[in-house]
């Protein structure tokens, strides 16, 4: 695995950030983790969203002060996946289904190690809020997701059923 860094959206990051999310739908995937609805959105509307949704004076009212990055590998400057730190979960659906992190990596870089670099990555950032634990949720059925969470430290808490009725595991990670 190459060594990747979190960037914070720019302009300038508009089409690999296409192409990043074109690769998800060519697999038929059409919810995309962790990227603040990018999926959504055209990418100059999700700028503004997620800029927007950085600060407290213009974050959505339904929404809370979140900081969305792009995993960037740092030997070719590819986006290899998006993770959406969620600074509290003063939110029902937060709290109760989506944590503090949300995180995707692309189809074709998957089973490499980055999902677990990016989660790393996140907890670090998680700390400078000065969150001391952070919550996070995956489908039961996700196993990539539950082994990557319990690498970096997450004790299942509770299993319910999610908004479709699929089953879902809550995770909280306790920040040194």
């Amino acid at each position: 695995m190459e060594q990747i860094k979190l960037q914070l959206p720019k302009t300038y990051h508009k089409e690999a950030a296409e192409d990043y999310k074109n690769e998800f739908f060519k697999y038929n995937e059409f919810v995309i983790n962790g990227s603040a609805l990018f999926d959504q959105m055209k990418y100059e509307q999700w700028l503004v969203n997620t800029t927007n949704n950085s600060k407290e004076s213009t974050v959505r009212a339904d929404w809370v002060v979140a900081s969305t990055f792009f995993a960037v590998r740092q030997c070719d400057n590819k986006i290899i996946g998006m993770i959406d730190i969620r600074h509290t979960l003063n939110n029902d659906f937060l709290m109760q289904y989506g944590g503090h992190i949300g995180y995707s990596v692309r189809p074709s870089e998957r089973k490499k190690g980055y999902a677990t670099a990016m989660v790393r990555l996140g907890l670090n950032y998680a700390k400078t809020l000065g969150l001391n634990k952070v919550m996070l949720g995956c489908y039961a059925d996700n196993v990539p997701s539950i082994q990557t969470i319990k690498k970096c430290g997450g004790i299942l808490t509770e299993i319910k059923p999610y908004l479709d009725g699929k089953s879902i595991h809550i995770y909280w990670i306790y920040l040194q």
